[in-house]
């Protein structure tokens, strides 16, 4: 039987089944060699993995939604580089598992945030954004200051990164849970928030 354009069109089976195999196709072409690419598989100088606390508040960042709003990727483009700092580059998130890029800005982008803002102004903005942005339409989160962080699965968490790749010790995993004792939700996702960006800031 000859494989002609009529024949796929009128046979949906057939068309379903070529469409399915281009894009798998197109898609391993582009993917796969991005996996032995030095600039996307290594850490840039200067990152290290999070800290108990800040892998902490890095999920509670996640379980807020705040990716929702706030993305985590500086385009490499002028205006983006004059108002958020350096393009982000694949070498600062080889630890992030997954990834906080995104695309949304209703607020702005987060990613050059550390350092930028001391940490009793991101507890101000946390527990009343408006205190300090008056424009800003972010809801308050104050109530993670009364919320303990947890630390009943840190370990397992930290384990599980080290099986793919984070660099965690031994050690690391046994302390972590001392590092998060009488620490707060705020406290946490305070230290992620102060965390984001420096390393590239470091290297430079």
């Amino acid at each position: 039987m000859k494989l002609t354009h009529d024949l796929v069109e009128r046979n949906q089976s057939l068309l379903i089944l070529l469409v399915i195999l281009v894009v798998a196709v197109g898609g391993l072409v582009e993917i796969v060699p991005l996996s032995f690419q030095k600039s996307v598989t290594e850490p840039v100088s200067g990152l290290k993995p999070y800290t108990p606390l800040q892998l902490t508040g890095r999920d509670v960042y996640i379980r807020e939604g705040c990716y929702n709003c706030h993305s985590q990727m500086v385009r490499p483009f002028r205006a983006e580089v004059e108002r958020y700092g350096p393009y982000s580059v694949a070498g600062e998130f080889v630890y992030d598992h997954p990834f906080q890029w995104g695309s949304k800005r209703t607020g702005p982008d987060l990613h050059r945030v550390g350092g930028r803002y001391s940490d009793d102004w991101h507890r101000i903005h946390l527990t009343n954004p408006r205190d300090v942005v008056p424009e800003s339409n972010m809801p308050a989160y104050g109530w993670l200051a009364k919320h303990p962080a947890n630390e009943e699965d840190i370990r397992a968490k930290m384990t599980a990164l080290r099986r793919v790749g984070v660099p965690y010790s031994d050690q690391d995993i046994e302390k972590s849970r001392d590092e998060l004792k009488g620490k707060s939700d705020m406290d946490a996702l305070i230290a992620y928030l102060q965390v984001l960006g420096t390393s590239v800031k470091r290297s430079n």
